[in-house]
């Protein structure tokens, strides 16, 4: 009999491409990944891994029993799905994902909702970034993600994914209380086309975001410094080192020293949440939509 937390971590390695990569994306030790494997191929009688130089690589048994184990633990899923759907119930586990903004800004709300009104059900947040959160929705990591796009540049979504809207998240510009514009009631992207930004890392959604947008009003923006979380940033504006867009969700306390100015033609994150379709079913699913946009009201009603 195979079992199935082993087809799991076979899964895992075969999606991730090694073995440390599956015990991050399992949340366990490299150590437990090869333990389960070790285990698969004595229960087998087949070789499943290989090595190949410094890391592994899937045997041809390895890969085919690899293909089953997607196939089985979707299965797996839908009939959980469907059991969880036929007793009416948010129960089980509910693994999350949710980029910084939206952990600080939306989770702590929705995760005592959760736990109040579905005590059965076992709700679990990771901080990520949202392309890293759709793999692991896709890969079957976690459940659920609470990702963003924003109204000029949208994310693409791999088939089978389903999602619904929570909130839109209005940017403001922050900059230095003693810049010029800093008493204006509104401004427009194009009067900090002479500032340095302070923007997101290389690579990451936003920062592609902001480099798309100042270009496309004929700024080429000029970097000077680049954090991952708002309050960085902030504090580097607050040093008046640089001005940089400023969402809303999850901004907390403005330092003194940093003016935050509306955007005339306001900018907006769309930030909504996705999962797989064939969990569409699950009450915990619902659930979790249902106290997210709650969460998302209070704040845009505050």
């Amino acid at each position: 009999m195979l079992n199935l937390d082993r087809l799991r971590t076979l899964s895992a390695v075969a999606r991730h491409g090694s073995v440390g990569a599956a015990a991050e994306g399992l949340h366990v030790t490299t150590s437990a990944v090869s333990q389960q494997i070790a285990k698969l191929e004595r229960e087998t009688g087949q070789q499943l891994l290989a090595k190949n130089g410094r890391g592994v690589r899937l045997t041809d048994a390895g890969r085919l029993l690899a293909d089953h184990a997607t196939r089985i633990l979707s299965q797996v899923e839908l009939a959980q799905a469907e059991l969880e759907a036929h007793r009416g119930q948010a129960v089980g586990e509910l693994r999350m994902g949710a980029f910084p903004t939206a952990a600080r800004g939306l989770f702590p709300a929705a995760l005592v909702t959760l736990r109040a009104e579905h005590p059965q059900l076992r709700a679990g947040l990771t901080e990520m970034e949202p392309d890293e959160s759709v793999r692991g929705v896709v890969r079957g990591d976690i459940d659920l993600a609470v990702v963003l796009d924003w109204y000029n540049r949208p994310l693409s979504l791999p088939d089978g994914l389903a999602k619904a809207p929570l909130l839109d998240d209005p940017a403001d510009v922050a900059m230095p209380s003693t810049h010029p514009l800093a008493q204006r009631r509104s401004v427009e992207l194009e009067e900090f086309a002479d500032d340095e930004w302070i923007s997101w890392p290389q690579g990451e959604f936003c920062n592609e975001w902001l480099m798309f947008t100042l270009r496309s009003k004929g700024i080429e923006p000029r970097v000077a410094h680049m954090a991952e979380e708002h309050g960085t940033q902030l504090a580097l504006i607050a040093a008046g080192l640089g001005v940089a867009v400023a969402p809303r969700l999850g901004r907390g306390p403005v330092p003194e020293g940093v003016s935050v100015v509306p955007v005339r033609h306001t900018m907006r994150r769309h930030v909504y949440a996705i999962w797989r379709a064939d969990a569409d079913r699950r009450p915990s699913i619902r659930a979790a939509v249902g106290a997210l946009r709650t969460a998302g009201k209070s704040l845009q009603g505050s």
